[in-house]
């Protein structure tokens, strides 16, 4: 008997895969993979489900005749283990991430003489509505709060990019690459402060308040499913970021990071350049504390970040106010600096590593940004944000369209820099 092999990524079995688990029957022996969590979320297919209750889901269908567990999202292992005769595979082939797919898989088969079979996707109402319906479930508070948490226990880093409208967090949500052999995507979102207020032309002074601040979120919620890591700046009072920690963990936002800093704020980058006071560690951690007391699930996080090394404060003052950040109910640690060398950083986390295992190391290599996530990794890091690159990346390319409009008295030069209408309004999904 042939052998014959697919793979799902779902949470649940609907129509489109009864389909291609009959068609795939007729041709033999019928051995289903189960995608892993950590290579799930590279698909953009969160789980909602445990992997062994998607392992007993697929082993209670009659036709399937062995269940196993597909570890990656390409096929070298399972073809190389299994030497199916047939892979089937839903004929959803557009995009790069499924192109890397297809002819990872191909070039695989192509080894012993195996083949690829694809069966039409399988497009009807009822299909289409259970598919929006458990993405629409992801973009639930109390399934979008909790993400952050399940994906610290699942991916090595959570690769976290910042969003400042609804468009950006669709960038943020939805773009895939394929390269050197696998697929990638980010993790999280992150709302910076800096972004937010420049995005609407104010100084990055805590300016903007908080419920110009939350309606940011509440653009980027409509659009997107990835959790969400909110710029709290400093707190304010600490009277103040009680209600902040509740209304956030209400909207749904996975944690928010608050750094030790009083009075005006000023952005970090500028160091001692201009006046910067940093609080003491009494009572930086009584806000802390304050915030944990008030918030209603385990879910929310509260994040400090730590401006000893920016303020040139040393490595002991910033180790001793994390441990003491972390006494106080701090969830994670965020650590930061200006310099463009990491080394102060890594051993910032090697130190801190040395004496909690657990707590998770938040880092934004902005000025540091020469070293790769698996580095950071390797000395602790559990989180890396990635800032403001968005927002510096389309100050540019606006300036340049507006600077060519102006020096041609037409829009033809810049035409060929731009994207089109059609591929902007393809990102935005109908409901």
């Amino acid at each position: 008997m042939k052998k014959v092999y697919t793979c799902f990524c779902t949470d649940m079995i609907h129509d489109g895969h009864m389909n291609i688990i009959r068609e795939a029957k007729k041709l033999g022996s019928l051995t289903v993979g189960v995608l892993c969590d950590s290579e799930m979320i590279k698909y953009n297919r969160f789980p909602l489900k445990t992997l062994e209750e998607r392992v007993e889901m697929v082993k209670s269908i009659p036709e399937v005749d062995e269940v196993v567990v597909q570890d990656n999202l390409m096929y070298d292992k399972v073809i190389g283990e299994l030497k199916p005769d047939y892979i089937i595979h839903g004929d959803n082939w557009e995009g790069e991430a499924m192109q890397a797919i297809y002819h990872n898989i191909v070039d695989n088969l192509s080894k012993y003489g195996g083949e690829l079979v694809s069966i039409p996707y399988t497009y009807n109402p009822v299909v289409e509505k259970l598919d929006r319906q458990n993405r629409e479930k992801l973009a639930m508070p109390e399934y979008r709060r909790a993400r952050l948490r399940k994906l610290l226990n699942i991916v090595p880093v959570v690769k976290t990019i910042e969003a400042h409208s609804g468009l950006t967090g669709l960038i943020a949500e939805k773009t895939v690459v394929a390269h050197d052999g696998a697929i990638d995507q980010f993790d999280a979102m992150w709302v910076s402060s800096l972004c937010d207020s420049t995005e609407k032309g104010k100084p990055d002074i805590e300016l903007v308040d908080m419920t110009s601040r939350f309606r940011t979120i509440e653009d980027i919620m409509e659009v997107t499913t990835k959790p969400i890591i909110f710029d709290g700046d400093t707190g304010g009072l600490t009277e103040h970021f009680v209600y902040t920690v509740r209304s956030l963990e209400r909207m749904g936002v996975s944690a928010v990071i608050i750094e030790d800093k009083v009075g005006l704020k000023k952005n970090s980058l500028f160091g001692t350049e201009v006046q910067q006071t940093q609080d003491s560690i009494e009572n930086f951690s009584a806000k802390i504390a304050a915030g944990k007391e008030s918030q209603l699930s385990d879910d929310f996080m509260i994040i400090a970040r730590i401006e000893s090394l920016i303020l040139e404060q040393g490595m002991e003052d910033a180790l001793s106010r994390a441990f003491a950040y972390v006494a106080a109910g701090a969830d994670g640690i965020m650590i930061h600096s200006r310099k463009k060398s990491p080394d102060e950083i890594l051993e910032f986390c090697d130190r801190f590593r040395a004496k909690d295992k657990e707590t998770p190391i938040v880092v934004v290599p902005s000025s540091f940004n020469s070293i790769t996530e698996s580095e950071l990794a390797e000395h602790g890091v559990n989180i890396v944000i990635y800032a403001n690159q968005l927002l510096r990346a389309a100050f540019p390319a606006m300036e340049k369209a507006a600077k060519s409009i102006l020096t041609h008295h037409r829009a033809h030069e810049i035409d060929s820099d731009l994207l089109s209408i059609k591929d902007i309004i393809t990102l935005i999904d109908e409901i």
